[in-house]
């Protein structure tokens, strides 16, 4: 009797739903750590554009990874390596060389506490996520280091959109910004997540429309997009703050309707 052939597989069905999503994880990293290449060859441009890939891989590989059933403990944890690496070293080193650098060991240690700053709110958002869902899944607790990492670069990323619209003094706005940003990394201000949109049927062919618009702005005019999607962000902190604030009015309300008992009418 012939028995049937055994299909070879180097890795099964189960391990490559979870090497997938490490792999663009280990991708975004390897683009991230590059962007410090660039900069270190003064073009500018390439590394910005290289912190924008990382950014965009970050934001796939999660979602990849709970669409295939692929997550694991490892990608959790190699997620929020990348992401020091990505978005708190790389801008740091991209800035330092373009304008920190003037301001000596001072630019240097403004660098240091961005970074570390960076590394604290991963390390937070790792002990935090560990919960039962609820509606706060939908707010972070302090701005996302993707954003962080954008945001550092947005006086480069307007000096080099070619924008007019305001001439700024980079040496001292740079700075700035540096320590801003660190606070908002570490502070607990709720920022949206988007990472639980209920989209309804019937607005999803919008939906899409506007995906595409944003990714043909950012192929045809990259930085000016990125500029006006800085300051977008920036004026959405302080709505995210008041969004958050009803809701937990409104569930705080909800329960104390629930722990009310109810009259006993005789």
């Amino acid at each position: 009797m012939i028995e049937p052939k055994k299909n070879f597989k180097i890795v099964t069905d189960t391990r490559a739903r979870v090497i997938l999503p490490n792999t663009l994880t280990l991708i975004g990293v390897c683009i991230g750590l590059t962007s410090i290449n660039f900069a270190l060859n003064g073009n500018y441009k390439l590394s910005i554009i290289a912190i924008l890939l990382a950014a965009i891989i970050d934001g796939l590989d999660g979602r990849i990874a709970r669409l295939i059933k692929g997550t694991s403990k490892v990608g959790k944890e190699l997620d929020s390596l990348t992401d020091v690496i990505s978005f708190g070293v790389a801008p740091a080193f991209i800035m330092y060389f373009w304008q920190l650098n003037s301001l000596g060991k001072v630019g240097w240690l403004i660098s240091l506490i961005y970074v570390v700053c960076v590394a604290l709110r991963l390390a937070r958002f790792n002990v935090n996520s560990v919960g039962e869902p609820s509606w706060r899944d939908n707010f972070f607790e302090g701005i996302p280091s993707p954003a962080g990492g954008i945001l550092v670069l947005s006086p480069l990323i307007y000096e080099t959109s070619g924008f007019e619209i305001v001439k700024i003094n980079n040496q001292m706005i740079a700075p700035i910004l540096f320590i801003i940003v660190s606070i908002l990394l570490i502070s607990k201000i709720p920022t949206y997540s988007f990472k639980k949109i209920v989209v309804p049927r019937s607005t999803t062919i919008f939906l899409l429309f506007g995906i595409v618009l944003l990714f043909g702005l950012l192929l045809i005019f990259p930085f000016k997009a990125l500029v006006i999607g800085c300051v977008v962000y920036f004026l959405m902190i302080p709505a995210s703050i008041i969004h958050f604030l009803k809701l937990k009015k409104s569930f705080k309300n909800d329960r104390k309707m629930d722990d009310e008992e109810p009259e006993d009418f005789l």
